[in-house]
Order: structure tokens, then sequence, then C-alpha cells
């Protein structure tokens, strides 16, 4: 998906006997980026079921999809496991890379859509109470485990990556934008909780995960932008990286609405209204300036079409973050009562399952010609 640096490989090991040990060689270059494939499913099922127009039959649909992500995750989960195992020089070079390492941000986030869908429509198949305890375990995994991207992946850019500004890239908000998934989807636990200090401590954390990641992809955003001022577009087979700006915005917008949803009632009353005040306050501008962003990535996206972008890996940014901008749409438009937000949301989403098809069409052609998992160019 993106160039990385390697070790030479190990000589093959050998068991007691002589016999050589089979070492996978087809999961040697499957990176962490590879959860966005399941975050970019699970947010099809999430953000189609926040819309406000459901025709005949898209709930069954959208479970399906649903069912899809939880099977790629577990899928993905396992072959991650054997590549720790069989090519651990490989997974440490991914670490120690400043390209590959920020994916690990897309581990915690998967784990969390899967989560939030399981509970948003799983539970239309395995009910509430399985669909509760699904995404009580889900949530804890992602939410510790974003946490933990959050302030690992800085630190080694700090102390072993030390890349330059020429590299910054939308890549870099992944680890940061993680803690925000879990502020926007923790909120749907809240009334599944005993009341009292259980829903309250829940709420105000996913407000300092709220916090977190939103001061974190503020103090990364400017040099992305000031990297592209400067040093001109991306490679081309990176350019589709740009759409993951759109992630903490729309996210951030997505948060900010579910907390004010589950706040009533776990809150004082005038906090409940602070935070039903800055759905709207804080909600609007954001979706403004995405909108904004979208006009930029897209017509950069189409620069790069023109100049012979072929599919990669990268076709996958285009499905979460826009996923993010529909429910964060959604979300106004319920709060407001706007036409002009449900509108917006119904339209994005139409790009996002468009955007959706593309990429799992490439993937799955890629795997069947075994061009995919393949080492970096």
């Amino acid at each position: 998906m993106v160039a990385l640096t390697t070790r030479p490989a190990a000589p093959p090991a050998s068991s007691p006997a002589g016999a050589p040990v089979r070492r996978l060689p087809a999961l040697r270059h499957l990176g962490p980026n590879w959860y966005a494939s399941v975050m970019g499913t699970a947010i099809v099922a999430t953000s189609g079921a926040g819309l406000p127009w459901q025709p005949p039959g898209m709930r069954t649909a959208l479970t399906v999809v649903w069912a899809l992500s939880a099977l790629l995750l577990g899928v993905l989960l396992t072959a991650r496991a054997l590549h720790w195992a069989h090519h651990r020089d490989q997974a440490r070079a991914h670490l120690l890379d400043a390209s590959m390492a920020p994916f690990y941000g897309c581990l915690a986030m998967a784990l969390l859509a899967v989560g939030g869908a399981t509970l948003v429509v799983g539970s239309d198949w395995i009910g509430v109470r399985a669909a509760v305890a699904v995404d009580l375990v889900l949530f804890t995994a992602g939410t510790v485990t974003g946490v933990l991207a959050a302030v690992a992946v800085p630190y080694l850019m700090v102390t072993r990556h030390r890349p330059s500004l020429e590299d910054a890239s939308p890549v870099w908000l992944l680890p940061v934008v993680a803690p925000m998934v879990s502020a926007a989807l923790g909120p749907l636990l809240v009334p599944h909780l005993p009341a009292g200090q259980l829903r309250q401590t829940l709420l105000y954390c996913c407000y300092g995960l709220f916090g977190l990641s939103l001061l974190g992809a503020l103090l990364m955003l400017p040099l992305v932008v000031g990297r592209l001022l400067t040093g001109g577009p991306p490679a081309l087979a990176l350019t589709p990286t740009l759409f993951l700006v759109l992630g903490p915005l729309g996210q951030s917008t997505t948060a900010v609405h579910q907390l004010a949803e589950a706040a009533p009632g776990v809150v004082p009353g005038p906090y409940a209204g602070g935070f039903a005040a800055l759905a709207v306050l804080y909600g609007v501008p954001v979706m403004g300036f995405a909108a904004l962003w979208l006009g930029l990535a897209g017509a950069l996206v189409v620069r790069a079409l023109r100049r012979g972008m072929g599919f990669s890996l990268t076709w996958w940014g285009f499905t979460f973050p826009v996923g993010t901008c529909v429910t964060g749409l959604a979300g106004l438009g319920s709060r407001t009562g706007l036409r002009l937000f449900e509108l917006a949301a119904t339209g994005l989403y139409a790009l996002l399952v468009t955007a959706w098809l593309v990429a799992c069409a490439g993937t799955a052609r890629r795997l069947v010609t075994g061009r995919l998992p393949a080492p970096p160019a």
C-alpha cells in the first residue's frame, strides 16, 4: 500500500528432523493496512442504518454487510496472528517504518467499527443481549488498542522513525483518530449499563477520548496541509489517502451528536443541554470544512486518475472517512430537522456504497490472481 523498508528475509528454519518449517509466504506482506477493509465494510452498515430514508429490504442488506465485516475481522485477526508468528521480522519492520506503523490505528478502528455495527444492525439477527455483549468486548479491546496506538506510534515517530516534514501524510492521522471512533460509538452502550456511576463514567470517558483525538488531529493537520502546499500533490498511489482527513471531521461530528443523545438522564440537566448545543455549534462548522476538503481531495483524485492512477489498497481510504461524514450529517439532520443535512447524508452514502463496491471488487480480483498481498513497490 505504501513504501516501507524491510529487512532481508531470514533463511528457512528447519524442524528437528531436518524438514523445512512452513513459513506461509502468502502472508509475508500482510500489513495492518488491511484492517481498512474491515472499517470500510462495517461503516456501510452503520451509516446506512442512520439514514432518514429506509427503502424496503435495506435493513436486511445492511445486516448482511455487517456479517461480512465481522467475518473479515475474524479472518484478518487470524491472518495477522499467523503473520506475527511466521514473519516476525517483517512485522517488526512494519512497526519501524513511519509509513506503515500508523496503520496500527486501523486495528483499533476495525474492532470498534464491527462492535458498533453489531449493536446497531447485528442485533436484528443475534438479539440485543448478545449484541451488547459482543460490542462491550470489541469496544473495550478497540479503545485500549486505540489509546495505545495514539501514544506508541507518535513515540516511535519521535524516537525511531524520525520522518521529515516532506514525509507528512494523512496516514499520520490514523493513530490519533482511533480514540474518536471510541468517543462516537461508546455512547451507544450507555443505555445498556446500570444507571448511575457506570453510565456517567463511560459518558465522560468518551468525552475525554473526544478531546484526546481532536487535539491530536489538530496537531497533525497543519503538517499535512503544509506538505501539500509546499510539496505538491502526493504520489499517484497515495492520492486516495487525502480522504483520510475527512475521518476526524466526520467522526468528531458524529461523536458530539451521540454524546448529546446519551446525556439526558445521565448527567445533570445543564450539562445535557450544553452537550446538545455543542452538537450543533461544533458539527455545522466542521461539516462545512469537510465539504471544502471533500472538494479539494476529489479534485486531486480526478487529477491522479487522469494521470494513470491504478487500483491499490489505498482506495479503501474512500470508504470509512466518507462514512463518518454520512453519520455526522445524519446526526445533524435529526437534531436540526433540516432536509439539507438529510439530503447531503443520503448523497454521500451513495458515494460510500459506490466506493465500497469498487474497493471490494478490486481487492477480490487481486487476491484471486495472487497480486495481493504484495511486496511494496
